[in-house]
């Protein structure tokens, strides 16, 4: 029988959170939905296992980390509010905002591909996110669908929060089958999927090692597919390294994409990061102008992967309404012309009564 949760209905930090319910558990702690009644809001709050404050390291960096993400304030970034120990096991903690609805993964899951216009849209936003957090010398390191996740703010519906900024290499990982743990020392957890190939091989990385990942999210969102075709963990970083990305363009059937597109991903998943976009803010630059067809389509419109103009209404609806004085000429034109139907078929009954 499992045992209950000890934080399950708990006040915590003297009273000022109460913790409400689960949202969710991973290898190294788990995520709980809380209230903060002194402002009048709900939060999220992770808590890691009470092990993992035993070593020092960890503490260090975490404090580190959890520092430099609370300072992040770009809107696609989630708000953090406060971290640092529990009293009594110190178990370390992050106060975070909370959100509502689904992260990138399971809407791609549900709806399938995403049109162009709106998967870009979402990953433009997302490149702020990190141009802002690169800035500042932080690296995402764990980029994937599940790390994207979409609410609505001020009547957008896809708006966009990257999560776990800064803290993957020490938090909880919502880990795909098959996802691997690459270091024990530094507790380095990576999705295989979605890794650069730096990042596979094990060396130092930087800013361009997310830009990597961030194509693989478009790619996939784009098409359901990966850029390669693989079974297993290690089969993928060994792609990574060593294999090209299959085409956009010839990854899917049926699905056409726009001129130029495949290219600028092609770009952004070059094997030696010197070779891919400079920053963040570049790559969403080449990828901006296929957003904009989003903003052009009628709501009405269904999703195509095709990039087309929006098409124009009939030409009728175009006509301007008649003038009234030329209406007046219109109906007088026509009185006239039954006026003389009248005349001639009553000569014509005249001449036959003569007979």
């Amino acid at each position: 029988m499992q045992a209950p949760d000890p934080f399950l209905q708990r006040e915590i930090l003297g009273g000022e959170f109460r913790i409400l319910d689960k949202i969710g558990t991973g290898g190294m702690g788990s995520v709980y939905r809380a209230s903060q009644p002194a402002m009048s809001r709900t939060v999220a709050i992770k808590i890691l296992h009470p092990q993992l404050a035993l070593r020092k390291d960890l503490i260090s960096r975490f404090r580190r980390e959890a520092r430099a993400m609370s300072q992040l304030t770009h809107p696609n970034t989630v708000k953090v509010f406060m971290y640092g120990q529990l009293e009594g096991d110190n178990s370390l903690y992050i106060v975070m905002e909370h959100l509502e609805g689904q992260n990138l993964s399971r809407l791609v899951k549900r709806e399938g591909p995403l049109s162009v216009p709106r998967a870009i849209a979402i990953l433009v936003q997302v490149c702020g996110a990190l141009q802002e957090a690169h800035e500042k010398g932080i690296v995402h390191r764990d980029l994937k669908p599940e790390n994207i996740f979409l609410c609505r703010n001020g009547g957008l519906q896809d708006f966009p929060k990257v999560l776990d900024f800064g803290l993957a290499k020490i938090t909880e990982t919502e880990m795909r089958p098959g996802s691997i743990q690459l270091t024990q020392e530094g507790m380095v957890f990576g999705t295989p999927e979605f890794m650069s190939p730096e990042q596979a091989q094990g060396k130092i990385l930087d800013h361009r090692s997310d830009i990597y990942s961030l194509a693989i999210i478009l790619y996939e969102a784009l098409t359901t597919k990966l850029p390669f075709r693989a079974q297993t963990p290690m089969d993928y970083l060994q792609k990574h390294v060593l294999e090209p990305p299959i085409p956009l363009d010839s990854r899917v059937p049926n699905l056409v994409f726009p001129p130029g597109l495949g290219q600028v991903i092609e770009r952004a998943l070059a094997k030696q990061r010197e070779a891919r976009f400079g920053s963040a803010l570049e790559f969403a630059e080449a990828l901006r102008p296929y957003a904009e067809l989003y903003s052009q389509r009628l709501p009405s419109q269904p999703p195509s992967h095709r990039a087309s103009a929006p098409t124009a209404p009939p030409a009728l609806s175009q006509q301007p309404a008649p003038q009234p004085q030329r209406r007046f000429l219109e109906l007088a034109l026509v009185a006239a012309v039954f006026l003389l139907m009248g005349v001639a078929l009553t000569a014509v009954a005249l001449r036959y009564v003569i007979r």
